[in-house]
């Protein structure tokens, strides 16, 4: 069954409590919260996410989907754990050695939270394989992360198609979210591969109807 995470990166200011409470409607199965420092990424929504992921936790019982595009791995965890997510995942490249990103994945477990390890598109699926028996989700990246309404990658099919077959083989239990330039278009390409949790904003936020688009993205 694939799963649908909902951007709100795209959310227009003062139609937040619109938005948010059709998305439910429509039922998506996660808000996905983008959060960029300005530094990992040259975007920073750090503040905005916060805000509206406070929002959404007084308002919805939905998951939150936490993206964190950061340097400050640690001080996001501790920022965004307030919220109480569903699932937290960072980048691998924001880590500086291997011990630390056992240490993220730990101190995320250790708060009683799902993880998710995310990787670019320059980076090869192959150096995450050894964290993938520790975490609950894997994001591939599908565009460069930083903005919204990217056209996705085709080569990263190939890198999540890779990851699946190894998962298969050594019988890991991991979903497979791809994250970037999905819609109607891309998004039979990328479940085909192998993604089971497809993350949509532009897709999903500029159409006139949040369910029909919904459906349409979760269907087999």
């Amino acid at each position: 069954m694939v799963e649908i995470s909902t951007s709100i990166l795209s959310v227009k200011k003062g139609e937040e409590s619109t938005t948010f409470f059709e998305l439910e409607s429509a039922k998506t199965d996660y808000f996905h919260i983008d959060v960029m420092d300005g530094k990992f990424v040259k975007k920073d929504t750090y503040r905005k996410m916060l805000e509206y992921a406070s929002y959404i936790k007084r308002i919805s019982n939905l998951p939150l989907d936490v993206h964190l595009m950061v340097e400050d791995i640690k001080g996001a965890i501790q920022d965004f754990l307030a919220v109480e997510p569903n699932i937290i995942t960072f980048h691998f490249e924001a880590c500086r050695d291997k011990k630390e990103v056992y240490e993220m994945i730990n101190y995320i477990k250790e708060n009683h939270c799902k993880v998710g390890l995310s990787i670019k598109p320059d980076t090869k699926i192959e150096e995450i394989y050894e964290f993938l028996p520790y975490i609950h989700m894997c994001l591939i990246m599908t565009v460069e992360p930083g903005k919204g309404g990217q056209t996705l990658l085709k080569g990263m099919i190939r890198k999540i198609e890779n990851l699946k077959n190894y998962i298969k083989k050594n019988q890991i239990e991991i979903d497979i979210e791809a994250d970037g330039g999905i819609n109607l278009k891309t998004a039979p390409e990328v479940k085909n591969a192998g993604a089971n949790v497809l993350v949509a904003g532009t897709a999903i936020l500029m159409a006139k109807n949040f369910k029909i688009i919904i459906e349409e993205l979760k269907k087999n």
